[in-house]
């Protein structure tokens, strides 16, 4: 009994751990919404708060 739960366990783990790996909709929006030179989120249309400071 113990090795058949431990069985059905261990392939239900595997199974999420594929679904893990599948690329999600809306991830490259998420990359896109990065500053490329600080790596923070960017909220809105505008520059960056570290692009800001420059001018």
């Amino acid at each position: 009994m113990i090795i058949k739960i431990v069985t059905l366990f261990l392939i239900a783990m595997g199974v999420l751990a594929m679904f893990g790996r599948l690329r999600f909709p809306g991830q490259k929006r998420l990359a896109a919404a990065k500053c490329p030179h600080c790596g923070k989120f960017r909220i809105g249309k505008g520059p960056c708060s570290c692009r800001k400071d420059l001018k």
